[in-house]
């Protein structure tokens, strides 16, 4: 009967130290940080769907620094615009670093809305920027138009 005991308390004590190991991990892995792609996406869907508050805190302190809420809004308007024509709902289209000259590379995401995404290339890129591959905040976004290549 003592052996049973002294049993049962050194597995109820090597599972409370199994436990109490396991909690920083999975206290770690739900608060994993969004992704890029994740931020961009809750960027312009809140633009999409008019939800400027929520959009502009996405923005980097830097960016929010020179772009009041009416400027940003006049400034996302474009984005507003076609998802009245094309829909609400945005794909990822590419994701990357932008290569300028002796700059740091700049990362970014693009989306393009699904009902534009039809034809071989769409009509527009929703495009969004970060600092750097560890930024969570959006440093610059823009509607890009694309245009086929065409073969000289």
């Amino acid at each position: 009967m003592k052996n049973d005991q002294t049993i049962a308390l050194v597995l109820r004590r090597a599972l409370l130290f199994v436990l109490l190991l396991a909690c920083p991990l999975l206290a770690t892995s739900s608060q994993t940080p969004p992704s890029q792609i994740q931020v961009a996406r809750r960027f312009l869907v809140a633009i999409v769907r008019g939800e400027w508050a929520t959009a502009y805190q996405c923005l980097a302190p830097e960016t929010r620094q020179g772009l009041s809420v009416e400027q940003f809004q006049a400034a996302a308007q474009p984005f507003v615009a076609q998802s009245q024509h094309y829909g609400p709902v945005i794909d990822l289209y590419k994701l990357g670093y932008r290569l300028r000259g002796a700059e740091t590379p700049q990362p970014f995401v693009a989306f393009s809305f699904r009902a534009d995404t039809l034809r071989r290339l769409p009509h527009f890129q929703l495009d969004v920027t970060f600092r750097d591959s560890t930024a969570r905040q959006v440093q610059g976004f823009g509607l890009i138009p694309l245009q086929p290549v065409t073969n000289q």
